[in-house]
């Protein structure tokens, strides 16, 4: 196999490994060509009907500290406001569906996350533990839907545990499999709730969400992003503030062009504190887990 071939036909599987085996520097650069082809098809879909988008997380921070991906980073992320990521939602069918397809739970019985996904078809990517999971797989990218969370401490607490919960009954899908012992049994009875009742649970809360309200957003079933890298003080723990999505501008991503926060300064500080600074030697490796991957 050439290594040209590898960075260059995107048209077939060129990749195959099994249980986190390491990829070569042109196979992991191969990984980010393949999600940056669905982040480039989301993009021009979102421009052709004016709907608004940022990339997000350690995305958003390769575009300000690299230009493109973070050296070790072998996922990528969008984020959007609940009324865009809607709006986005009824033209998802315009993507070329060559390139990739959205899958939420609503356009996949079977998925099981509270965020929606850009699929490469044609490819796989199985999470190590979600091997029986039967949804549709393949190289992706995160879609987060970012909903408006209460004005009040207090109830960004009560909302947090609510999430906190769901969240936890549609992993149970998972542990009940992956895991043993006591958490087994523990995950089986959690399981015993649908993920269709958590859906409908949380749009109570999706439905209170738009782009004129004040609210601080975030997205519902997903840790909340203040509280992963960062202990930012409480009032501040549980959202981020609408206006980081509501003003965008254009950032320079591997030689293309998306969209992605005006102020990333203030979005980057919350999430990593000191963004710009490069972690340690022995923290720069590519964080996703995978039974099998072909791409």
């Amino acid at each position: 196999m050439e290594n040209n071939a590898l960075l260059t036909d995107f048209s077939r599987c060129l990749v195959e490994k099994e249980n986190d085996a390491k990829l070569t520097p042109d196979e992991f650069r191969r990984l980010q060509f393949t999600e940056l082809s669905l982040i480039k098809e989301f993009d021009r879909v979102c421009r052709a009907n004016g709907i608004r988008y940022t990339i997000f997380c350690g995305t958003l921070l390769g575009a300000v500290r690299h230009k493109g991906y973070i050296p070790w980073d072998d996922d990528a992320d969008i984020g959007m406001l609940r009324e865009d990521y809607e709006k986005f939602k009824k033209v998802a069918g315009q993507m070329d569906q060559s390139v990739c397809f959205f899958q939420d739970h609503e356009t996949d019985p079977e998925y099981l996350w509270g965020y929606g996904k850009l699929r490469k078809p044609g490819t796989t990517h199985i999470r190590t533990g979600q091997e029986h999971i039967k949804c549709q797989d393949g190289i992706y990218v995160d879609v987060f839907p970012l909903d408006d969370i209460p004005m009040n401490v207090p109830g960004q607490l009560w909302q947090n545990f609510i999430c906190f919960v769901n969240r936890k009954i549609l992993w149970a899908n998972v542990g009940k499999v992956s895991d043993k012992g006591i958490k087994k049994l523990w995950w089986k009875f959690l399981s015993l709730t649908s993920k269709d009742t958590v859906y409908k649970r949380m749009k109570r809360y999706e439905s209170r969400s738009n782009n004129d309200s004040p609210n601080m957003v975030r997205c519902l079933l997903f840790p909340s992003f203040g509280t992963l890298y960062v202990k930012n003080p409480i009032n501040k723990r549980y959202g981020m503030e609408k206006s980081w999505f509501l003003n965008v501008r254009d950032y320079e991503f591997e030689g293309c062009s998306f969209l992605g926060m005006e102020d990333a300064d203030a979005f980057l500080k919350h999430m990593y504190n000191d963004y710009m600074t490069l972690p340690p030697p022995e923290k720069r490796v590519p964080k996703v887990s995978f039974k099998l991957i072909k791409f």
